[in-house]
């Protein structure tokens, strides 16, 4: 398929007609500049400047699969919130909640469960690769070490996502699978009991770039190479000191000062692309070209992100040390949420045959 056509269940952000944009988060940990390039700064500036319906949420159950940490559950969830308010996310505007206040969710989740084929949930990537990777050893269960919060881990998205029916859920390549699933579940509901669930696209932008870390590979924290937003907690180090400790860690060749470089083969430039202007990128390769020495490189680079994040820092640690407003804007979002949720799992109650005998005084 070419890049430029879409399938029927994903879009481009070139329609006009109206949205209701979900965007999950799971807090397993502090975020990182990959995190803030590929997902934060494009979904808050996705709804600045647009009439659509935004749902935004801490997806803390989601987070307990696979990670038995409660002190990391609680302290992502904090860090989390508290990032994406200081980067500029309003939850006046949008509805910004921790899946855990939503109770009408899991109870939405296991109604789809009853209605989902196994088989479906069988063809889910991330349950064959821990099959595959079981299948692989001798003398194991294909099944070892499968939690059935993995294997049902898309019905818990779809019921995220059918709660509020989202009309658009932006995600990666490697999530499309999910939203097509909750598809295929949704469509299973409609078609048995009633039409009640709307069918999601999945939205992927392909411009958005994946970031490269310290080692020269995707920048992830499954890889330890990242590069810190607002740095771990450290009353010795400041994060601006954090960042840029990280940031002179970046893997360079050998090349000296003064020999010309090639700025596409360099995880230095390909970082600053995602912060500086077309100008700024179009003078930086001419360095390149230049000779520029890997410090000066670096320090560049610094600089360039520390500009864009520097402003973010005091509302985070503002926020960070006053964990009471973050708890208040969660459960205002809640409250949001719920009023939302409420009327959606009646709605689904009521379609398979539970509700009232009678009505009461």
């Amino acid at each position: 398929m070419s890049n430029n056509s879409t399938p029927d269940n994903q879009t481009s952000e070139t329609s006009t007609e109206a949205k209701r944009i979900l965007t999950g988060i799971k807090p397993t940990g502090i975020p990182h500049l990959g995190n803030y390039v590929g997902a934060i700064r494009p979904a808050i500036e996705s709804i600045q400047n647009s009439d659509h319906e935004a749902f935004f949420f801490l997806a803390d159950y989601h987070g307990i699969i696979g990670c038995y940490d409660p002190a990391i559950i609680h302290e992502s969830t904090r860090a989390i919130a508290a990032t994406w308010i200081a980067c500029g996310l309003d939850p006046e505007r949008v509805t910004f909640y921790r899946q855990s206040d939503v109770p009408e969710i899991p109870e939405l989740a296991w109604i789809l469960n009853c209605s989902c084929a196994k088989g479906l949930m069988n063809r889910a990537h991330a349950y064959k690769a821990a099959v595959d990777i079981n299948t692989e050893k001798a003398d194991v269960d294909p099944d070892q070490g499968v939690t059935m919060g993995l294997f049902g881990y898309p019905v818990l998205m779809a019921a995220d996502i059918l709660m509020f029916n989202a009309t658009h859920v932006p995600v990666g390549r490697d999530q499309v699978q999910h939203i097509e699933m909750a598809r295929d579940i949704a469509g299973t509901f409609n078609h048995r009991y009633k039409s009640l669930f709307t069918l999601p696209s999945a939205v992927v932008d392909n411009d958005i770039p994946l970031l490269t870390g310290l080692d020269g590979r995707k920048m992830s924290k499954s890889y330890s190479n990242t590069i810190p937003l607002f740095g771990e907690p450290n009353p010795q180090v400041s994060p601006e000191k954090q960042m840029h400790k990280a940031i002179m860690k970046i893997v360079t060749n050998s090349q000296l000062p003064d020999e010309p470089k090639d700025p596409d083969d360099s995880a230095i430039f390909e970082i600053y692309k995602a912060f500086a202007t077309a100008e700024e990128i179009a003078d930086m390769r001419a360095r390149y070209a230049a000779g520029i020495g890997w410090g000066d490189a670096k320090q560049a680079l610094f600089d360039k992100i520390n500009d864009e994040i520097a402003p973010f820092r005091a509302r985070y640690e503002e926020l960070m040390a006053n964990p009471k407003e973050l708890e208040e804007i969660l459960q205002m979002g809640a409250d949001k949420a719920r009023r939302h949720s409420r009327k959606q799992l009646d709605k689904a109650r009521r379609a398979i045959g539970i509700r009232p005998l009678a009505k009461l005084k």
